[in-house]
């Protein structure tokens, strides 16, 4: 496999077969566990970054999440439509004038390689991520070199997924025309934080952001779905939303398992008040119904049918027990 110059191969035998997965202690596990920076696998205590890191100063780096679902019957690990993931990576990083240096397949076969390494027996988050890695002062894209690091960790619900409360955050959701906001650039995520303790802070779950022009847009880190008489409605992109792989994949499985329409348009901060039902949606999130926005009740207050049905299908597809959608899943054991 291809990596870069002087970089330890993928598959060189390990100092130690000794796992994080073994260790009860999340820390300890966590610095022990085995990652991909710079062309090489090592701990991931061992990857590390100055303070000046022009990506921890400026937020000039770009991420992605992807999911690997534990399935105990089959004791199988399936990582969820890694290709996707890597893939707009790519497109995303040369926004920020980054390439990312291997293929999607090589990446692809990294991933599978550190989970297997670390021997995940449970859910688990995996984040690719490539940024500026010079150590210098100053604000500009052209010409500074940048690193990319592969992590996992196990990973439970991001947010609640038997009903979240939401709340409107006073803070807009940035404009293309001002930051990237298609792309996971790290930088655009001071915006997220920003709602997200807004809104923890005043009792809530989750924010729920929106467009400069008053449109609702998507949560701190989730796209938005709301349910109005049987029709499902979801920003599109020109407004601003991250154009999420998961968001893709449920309107595939609405409209094909479910029968139901999918419509993208523009929504209003009223239309989630009377929505019959609102979720979010994301690798994190998962389906989370949302039951309360700014302290009025969803429908009647309870996760509705329709997302339940979405959600049941959805965590059927992701852990393999739907052999149609087999080709969104790769094993990672075998």
């Amino acid at each position: 496999m291809g990596g870069w110059p002087g970089a330890p191969g993928l598959y060189a035998p390990s100092m130690t077969q000794t796992t994080a997965a073994t260790s009860p202690n999340v820390e300890t596990r966590r610095e022990t566990s085995w990652t991909w920076f710079n062309g090489g696998i090592c701990r991931y205590s061992d990857a590390k970054v100055g303070l000046l890191t022009h990506g921890l100063n400026y937020g000039t780096g770009v991420f992605e999440g992807i999911r690997a679902y534990w399935n105990e019957e089959r004791e199988q690990l399936y990582t969820l439509r890694p290709a996707e993931h890597f893939d707009r990576l790519r497109v995303n990083a040369r926004i920020l004038q980054m390439e990312v240096p291997l293929s999607t397949p090589e990446l692809c076969d990294i991933t599978r390689e550190l989970l297997r390494r670390n021997e995940y027996r449970e859910d688990v988050y995996v984040r690719p991520l490539i940024f500026k890695s010079a150590e210098i002062i100053g604000v500009k894209l052209h010409d500074v070199p940048e690193s990319f690091a592969i992590c996992t960790a196990p990973m439970g619900a991001y947010v609640g997924t038997g009903g979240i409360r939401c709340l409107v955050s006073s803070w807009r959701r940035v404009d293309d025309t001002m930051m990237p906001a298609r792309a996971k650039c790290t930088g655009v995520y001071v915006n997220s934080a920003l709602a997200k303790s807004e809104a923890l802070q005043a009792g809530f779950d989750e924010a729920i952001l929106l467009t400069m022009d008053g449109h609702v847009c998507e949560g701190s880190a989730e796209n938005i779905f709301i349910v109005r008489q049987g029709t499902l409605y979801t920003p599109p992109p020109s407004d601003n939303i991250l154009e999420g792989i998961t968001r893709q994949g449920i309107m595939h499985l609405v409209r094909e398992e479910l029968g139901l329409e999918v419509v993208e348009r523009s929504i209003d901060r009223t239309e989630l008040y009377v929505a019959d039902e609102v979720f979010l949606c994301g690798t994190g999130a998962q389906v989370a119904p949302v039951i309360d926005i700014d302290r009025r009740r969803v429908g009647d207050g309870e996760p509705g049918p329709v997302t339940m049905r979405i959600q049941d299908l959805y965590n059927s597809v992701v852990t393999g027990r739907v052999d149609k959608y087999a080709e969104w899943l790769t094993p990672v054991y075998g």
